[in-house]
Protein backbone atom coordinates (compact mmCIF):
# COMPACT_ATOMS: atom_id res chain seq x y z
CA UNK A 1 0.00 0.00 0.00
CA UNK A 2 1.26 3.48 -0.83
CA UNK A 3 2.28 4.98 2.50
CA UNK A 4 0.99 8.47 1.71
CA UNK A 5 -2.50 6.97 1.84
CA UNK A 6 -1.94 6.77 5.59
CA UNK A 7 -1.81 10.59 5.67
CA UNK A 8 -4.91 11.34 3.59
CA UNK A 9 -7.83 12.52 5.75
CA UNK A 10 -5.80 12.51 8.96
CA UNK A 11 -6.34 15.53 11.22
CA UNK A 12 -3.06 17.17 12.19
CA UNK A 13 -2.78 20.01 14.71
CA UNK A 14 0.38 22.11 14.34
CA UNK A 15 1.66 24.79 16.70
CA UNK A 16 4.03 27.50 15.53
CA UNK A 17 2.36 27.15 12.12
CA UNK A 18 2.68 30.73 10.87
CA UNK A 19 6.18 30.30 9.40
CA UNK A 20 9.19 28.01 9.07
CA UNK A 21 8.88 24.34 9.96
CA UNK A 22 5.25 24.65 11.01
CA UNK A 23 4.14 26.34 7.81
CA UNK A 24 6.11 23.94 5.61
CA UNK A 25 4.70 20.96 7.48
CA UNK A 26 1.14 22.26 7.13
CA UNK A 27 1.52 22.81 3.39
CA UNK A 28 3.24 19.46 2.81
CA UNK A 29 0.75 17.37 4.79
CA UNK A 30 -2.23 19.17 3.27
CA UNK A 31 -0.84 18.45 -0.19
CA UNK A 32 -0.89 14.76 0.81
CA UNK A 33 -4.54 15.06 1.79
CA UNK A 34 -4.35 15.74 5.53
CA UNK A 35 -6.67 18.21 7.24
CA UNK A 36 -4.58 20.66 9.22
CA UNK A 37 -5.40 22.81 12.24
CA UNK A 38 -2.94 25.67 12.54
CA UNK A 39 -2.04 27.55 15.69
CA UNK A 40 0.36 30.49 16.19
CA UNK A 41 0.33 34.04 17.52
CA UNK A 42 0.34 35.75 14.09
CA UNK A 43 -3.26 35.43 13.01
CA UNK A 44 -2.83 37.23 9.69
CA UNK A 45 -0.17 34.76 8.59
CA UNK A 46 -2.33 31.82 9.66
CA UNK A 47 -5.24 33.21 7.65
CA UNK A 48 -3.11 33.56 4.51
CA UNK A 49 -1.60 30.08 4.81
CA UNK A 50 -5.01 28.50 5.43
CA UNK A 51 -6.58 30.28 2.46
CA UNK A 52 -3.75 29.15 0.18
CA UNK A 53 -4.03 25.55 1.38
CA UNK A 54 -7.80 25.54 0.92
CA UNK A 55 -7.45 26.96 -2.59
CA UNK A 56 -5.52 23.81 -3.54
CA UNK A 57 -8.63 21.71 -2.78
CA UNK A 58 -6.72 18.85 -1.19
CA UNK A 59 -6.58 18.78 2.60
CA UNK A 60 -8.62 21.37 4.46
CA UNK A 61 -7.04 23.98 6.74
CA UNK A 62 -8.50 25.86 9.70
CA UNK A 63 -6.67 28.05 12.20
CA UNK A 64 -6.86 29.67 15.61
CA UNK A 65 -4.63 32.34 17.11
CA UNK A 66 -2.68 30.48 19.79
CA UNK A 67 0.02 31.40 22.29
CA UNK A 68 1.49 28.10 23.50
CA UNK A 69 2.57 29.69 26.78
CA UNK A 70 -1.12 29.91 27.72
CA UNK A 71 -2.65 26.58 28.62
CA UNK A 72 -6.20 27.66 27.84
CA UNK A 73 -5.24 28.81 24.33
CA UNK A 74 -3.62 25.45 23.55
CA UNK A 75 -6.74 23.72 24.86
CA UNK A 76 -8.84 25.96 22.61
CA UNK A 77 -6.76 24.88 19.60
CA UNK A 78 -7.44 21.22 20.38
CA UNK A 79 -11.12 22.05 20.88
CA UNK A 80 -11.15 23.78 17.48
CA UNK A 81 -9.82 20.61 15.86
CA UNK A 82 -12.42 18.45 17.57
CA UNK A 83 -15.28 20.82 16.80
CA UNK A 84 -14.27 21.02 13.13
CA UNK A 85 -13.22 17.47 12.34
CA UNK A 86 -14.43 15.33 15.26
CA UNK A 87 -11.02 13.74 15.85
CA UNK A 88 -7.30 14.41 16.07
CA UNK A 89 -4.77 12.00 14.63
CA UNK A 90 -1.54 13.94 15.17
CA UNK A 91 -0.31 16.84 17.29
CA UNK A 92 2.90 18.50 16.10
CA UNK A 93 4.38 20.45 19.04
CA UNK A 94 6.50 22.73 16.88
CA UNK A 95 6.42 26.21 18.43
CA UNK A 96 9.89 27.11 19.68
CA UNK A 97 12.26 29.92 20.63
CA UNK A 98 16.05 29.93 20.38
CA UNK A 99 17.69 32.80 22.28
CA UNK A 100 21.44 32.34 22.08
CA UNK A 101 23.75 34.22 24.45
CA UNK A 102 26.52 33.31 26.91
CA UNK A 103 25.33 32.43 30.41
CA UNK A 104 27.38 35.39 31.69
CA UNK A 105 24.96 37.76 29.93
CA UNK A 106 22.34 36.55 32.45
CA UNK A 107 19.38 37.01 30.12
CA UNK A 108 16.89 35.66 32.64
CA UNK A 109 13.84 36.91 30.75
CA UNK A 110 14.97 35.01 27.64
CA UNK A 111 15.60 31.89 29.74
CA UNK A 112 12.06 32.17 31.10
CA UNK A 113 10.63 32.64 27.62
CA UNK A 114 12.43 29.59 26.24
CA UNK A 115 11.25 27.47 29.15
CA UNK A 116 7.68 28.73 28.70
CA UNK A 117 7.57 28.06 24.95
CA UNK A 118 9.91 25.10 24.45
CA UNK A 119 9.01 23.04 27.52
CA UNK A 120 5.71 24.24 28.96
CA UNK A 121 4.25 24.77 25.49
CA UNK A 122 4.94 21.12 24.67
CA UNK A 123 3.46 20.02 28.01
CA UNK A 124 0.33 22.10 27.41
CA UNK A 125 -0.06 20.43 24.02
CA UNK A 126 0.28 17.00 25.59
CA UNK A 127 -2.18 17.92 28.35
CA UNK A 128 -4.79 19.04 25.82
CA UNK A 129 -4.42 16.21 23.31
CA UNK A 130 -3.68 13.19 25.51
CA UNK A 131 -7.23 12.79 26.87
CA UNK A 132 -8.52 12.90 23.27
CA UNK A 133 -6.00 10.29 22.15
CA UNK A 134 -6.87 8.06 25.10
CA UNK A 135 -10.60 8.27 24.32
CA UNK A 136 -9.91 7.48 20.68
CA UNK A 137 -7.39 4.76 21.57
CA UNK A 138 -5.17 6.28 18.88
CA UNK A 139 -3.04 9.34 18.28
CA UNK A 140 0.46 10.54 17.51
CA UNK A 141 2.58 13.14 19.28
CA UNK A 142 5.37 14.69 17.21
CA UNK A 143 7.61 16.90 19.33
CA UNK A 144 10.23 19.12 17.71
CA UNK A 145 13.50 19.04 19.63
CA UNK A 146 16.94 19.78 18.11
CA UNK A 147 20.42 18.39 17.65
CA UNK A 148 21.07 20.82 20.52
CA UNK A 149 18.99 18.38 22.58
CA UNK A 150 21.54 15.65 21.84
CA UNK A 151 24.73 17.65 22.39
CA UNK A 152 24.92 20.89 24.38
CA UNK A 153 25.26 23.86 22.06
CA UNK A 154 27.74 26.01 23.97
CA UNK A 155 28.87 28.64 24.53
CA UNK A 156 25.63 30.49 23.97
CA UNK A 157 23.03 27.79 23.65
CA UNK A 158 23.25 26.20 27.08
CA UNK A 159 19.72 27.06 28.23
CA UNK A 160 18.28 26.39 24.76
CA UNK A 161 19.93 22.96 24.85
CA UNK A 162 18.48 22.42 28.30
CA UNK A 163 14.97 23.00 26.97
CA UNK A 164 15.50 20.64 24.05
CA UNK A 165 17.03 17.93 26.26
CA UNK A 166 13.82 18.30 28.28
CA UNK A 167 11.67 17.78 25.18
CA UNK A 168 13.51 14.55 24.44
CA UNK A 169 13.14 13.34 28.03
CA UNK A 170 9.43 14.20 28.13
CA UNK A 171 8.88 12.51 24.77
CA UNK A 172 10.62 9.32 25.85
CA UNK A 173 8.73 9.18 29.14
CA UNK A 174 5.47 9.85 27.33
CA UNK A 175 6.17 7.05 24.86
CA UNK A 176 6.85 4.65 27.73
CA UNK A 177 3.72 5.67 29.65
CA UNK A 178 1.11 5.81 26.90
CA UNK A 179 2.61 3.78 24.07
CA UNK A 180 0.64 0.94 22.57
CA UNK A 181 -2.11 2.76 20.73
CA UNK A 182 -0.47 6.21 21.00
CA UNK A 183 2.71 6.96 19.08
CA UNK A 184 5.45 9.44 20.02
CA UNK A 185 8.08 10.85 17.66
CA UNK A 186 10.84 13.34 18.45
CA UNK A 187 12.31 15.26 15.51
CA UNK A 188 15.81 16.65 16.09
CA UNK A 189 16.84 19.00 13.27
CA UNK A 190 20.18 20.67 12.78
CA UNK A 191 20.46 23.96 10.90
CA UNK A 192 17.17 24.45 9.07
CA UNK A 193 16.09 27.65 7.37
CA UNK A 194 13.42 29.21 9.61
CA UNK A 195 12.83 32.20 11.85
CA UNK A 196 14.30 30.33 14.82
CA UNK A 197 17.69 31.96 14.27
CA UNK A 198 16.12 35.40 14.83
CA UNK A 199 15.29 34.75 18.50
CA UNK A 200 18.53 36.11 19.99
CA UNK A 201 19.17 39.64 21.27
CA UNK A 202 22.93 39.25 21.89
CA UNK A 203 24.66 40.80 18.87
CA UNK A 204 27.80 38.67 18.85
CA UNK A 205 25.71 35.51 19.12
CA UNK A 206 23.42 36.71 16.32
CA UNK A 207 26.41 37.31 14.06
CA UNK A 208 27.78 33.85 14.81
CA UNK A 209 24.39 32.24 14.24
CA UNK A 210 23.90 33.97 10.90
CA UNK A 211 27.28 32.67 9.76
CA UNK A 212 26.47 29.17 11.04
CA UNK A 213 23.10 29.13 9.27
CA UNK A 214 24.72 29.66 5.88
CA UNK A 215 24.63 25.85 5.63
CA UNK A 216 20.92 25.58 6.53
CA UNK A 217 18.70 23.17 4.64
CA UNK A 218 15.10 24.08 3.69
CA UNK A 219 12.31 23.69 6.24
CA UNK A 220 10.63 21.28 3.82
CA UNK A 221 13.30 18.77 4.87
CA UNK A 222 11.70 18.57 8.29
CA UNK A 223 8.19 18.44 6.80
CA UNK A 224 9.17 15.33 4.85
CA UNK A 225 10.58 13.72 8.00
CA UNK A 226 7.33 14.41 9.83
CA UNK A 227 5.33 12.94 6.95
CA UNK A 228 7.52 9.82 7.06
CA UNK A 229 6.72 9.30 10.74
CA UNK A 230 2.99 9.86 10.23
CA UNK A 231 2.59 7.64 7.19
CA UNK A 232 3.87 4.48 8.85
CA UNK A 233 1.32 1.74 9.62
CA UNK A 234 -0.30 2.08 13.05
CA UNK A 235 1.89 -0.67 14.53
CA UNK A 236 5.11 1.18 13.61
CA UNK A 237 6.28 3.98 15.90
CA UNK A 238 9.18 6.08 14.60
CA UNK A 239 10.57 7.33 17.91
CA UNK A 240 13.39 9.65 16.82
CA UNK A 241 14.58 11.29 13.62
CA UNK A 242 17.81 13.30 13.57
CA UNK A 243 18.51 15.30 10.41
CA UNK A 244 21.22 17.79 9.59
CA UNK A 245 22.75 19.47 6.59
CA UNK A 246 25.27 16.99 5.19
CA UNK A 247 28.08 19.46 5.92
CA UNK A 248 27.05 20.16 9.54
CA UNK A 249 29.48 18.60 12.02
CA UNK A 250 27.65 19.64 15.23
Amino acid sequence: MELSKNIKDKVVVITGASSGLGESTARHLAALGANVVLGARREASLKTISEEINAEERGEAVYLKTDVTKNDEVQNLINKAMDTFGKIDVLVNNAGLMSIAPMSEVKVEEWDRMIDINIKGVLYGIAAALPVFQRQNSGHFINIASVAGIKVFSPGGTVYSGTKFAVRAISEGLRHEVGGAIRTTTIEPGAVDSELKHGSSHKESVDNLNAFYDIAIPSESVARAIAYAIEQPADVDINEIVLRPTVQDF
